[in-house]
């Protein structure tokens, strides 16, 4: 039982706010004394056995912990943060959304429509999550809200938009699940591409709807200064083109096994900087500060890594493994209890805990049932990588909900956001049964 009351000791300590990966490390020290002490004192031993004895367990982590930082995998990681963050300084999103703004927006829900399209290429490009959700939330919220959009209609589409970086290659997600799951991450990507798809074309499906069925709720936008529309489709290629370009080098190269995720993200780099270029904001300034991010973002996964390595040694090591197993195998229902209760715990701790951790603590506790139960790993890694994204959108914790909070004009209120993104958390969840259900519609297996 040390392990179990271990992981909710972890869990408390979160949720009073201590930072993760130092949560994950310092419980796991106590945790593999106290452990010492228990094997060894009832049986004579004294207080300093004990202490080696729990000790010895972190025997082989300096091993583990080269094993992580010579992965080559995991190089992937900080190249398509660093491919990220480029093109966010580079001033893609405010590109794409004039762009698209410039098309879309004399049609009723244009701008919605713009917004989730734009959304879609952020998360090809970049993959960062916040910065999408608070680029689009300071660019296109402010001229939803001006043409008299729907509050919750406009929060919860740019909500959607954004987050659609959890599951639309090259997730950082993926990656972290390809690995965990020890599987090919060109794969992973393959196998997300389709769901994404999904989702796309769900959220522009709902927007076309309410946007017919309500036309109050996204009226039409006629933008200042548009020029005639040779001049908007002109400027349009001009800003989509180069990252489209981009998103089929970096993901078409790693779908066709040309190159691997890291060389692609290598690619993906060098494609950033060209864009900068020719978008003339590049500048040394901006490369080191691109640089310095990149490291601090970096340092951060690895830390709450090593942290969650030491979490799993001593949850093993201590039997903590095995009651989980027993625990899950004695679900009703057989493979889809375990299914719908993993899914269920997963989304319950997303509310709480990033997906770094969830990815490195709570997958590779569930992992061993779902292979004893003949799960197909890429499906189950998917339904994973679905739920996660939900988890960034549901109130009332949505990492997503507060982003879009930190830059919304006074006028919005949490419970518009709340409200807003009701009807694409309950697309997501209408996706993430039919993958459950339905997985051979993705060109996937169950089994």
């Amino acid at each position: 039982m040390v392990g179990i009351l271990m992981f909710f000791a972890a869990l408390l300590l979160l949720l009073f706010g201590f930072p993760v990966a130092f949560t994950f490390g310092g419980v796991s020290v106590f945790f593999a004394i106290i452990f010492g002490l228990v094997e060894v004192i009832p049986f004579g031993g004294t207080i300093w056995e004990g202490v080696r004895e729990g000790m010895s367990m972190f025997s082989f982590m300096p091993f583990r912990l080269y094993a992580i930082m010579t992965n080559k995998l995991l190089m992937a990681i900080p190249l398509f943060i660093f491919m990220g963050l480029i093109l966010q300084k580079s001033n893609l999103a405010e590109r794409l959304l004039e762009s698209m703004g410039s098309l879309f927006g004399d049609i009723r829900g244009g701008m919605a429509i713009s917004t989730i399209l734009v959304g879609a290429m952020l998360a090809a490009s970049t993959g960062v999550v916040g910065a999408s959700v608070v680029a689009m939330g300071i660019i296109s919220l402010p001229v939803m809200l001006k043409y008299n959009y729907n509050k919750e209609l406009s929060t919860g589409t740019i909500c959607a938009a954004g987050t659609l970086g959890q599951i639309v290659p090259p997730s950082i997600v993926l990656i972290i699940l390809g690995d965990v799951f020890q599987l090919p991450v060109g794969d992973v990507f393959k196998a997300a591409f389709i769901p994404g798809i999904w989702l796309v074309g769900l959220y522009l499906i709902y927007i076309f709807a309410v946007s017919f069925f309500r036309k109050e709720v996204a009226p039409p936008i006629v933008l200042e200064n548009r020029g005639n529309k040779i001049q908007q489709i002109n400027k349009a290629l001009i800003d989509i083109v180069p990252p489209l370009i981009l998103i089929i080098l970096v993901l078409g190269s790693i779908f066709a096994g040309i190159a691997t995720p890291t060389e692609s993200a290598a690619v993906g780099c060098f494609g950033a900087i060209i864009l900068s270029l020719l978008y003339r904001q590049f500048s040394y300034g901006m490369v080191k500060q691109t640089a310095l991010e990149t490291v601090k973002i970096t340092v951060m996964v690895y830390t709450i890594l090593i942290g969650a390595t030491a979490f799993s040694m001593v949850f093993v090591y201590t039997g903590g493994d095995e009651i989980v197993r027993d625990i899950l195998l004695q679900l009703p229902g057989e493979k889809y209890g375990f299914i719908i209760f993993s899914m269920i715990a997963i989304l319950i701790l997303g509310f709480f805990i990033d997906f770094i951790e969830i990815s490195y603590i709570i997958v590779p506790i569930i992992l061993p049932v779902a292979e004893h139960i003949g799960l197909n790993p890429l499906w189950f890694a998917i339904l994973i990588a679905m739920n996660l994204q939900t988890s960034f959108m549901t109130p009332p914790f949505g990492f997503s909900l507060f982003y879009l909070k930190g830059v919304s004009p006074p006028e919005i209120k949490t419970y518009h956001i709340y409200r807003g993104v009701v009807p694409f958390i309950t697309i997501q969840i209408i996706v993430l049964l039919i993958l459950a259900f339905y997985p051979q519609l993705f060109f996937l297996s169950s089994g």
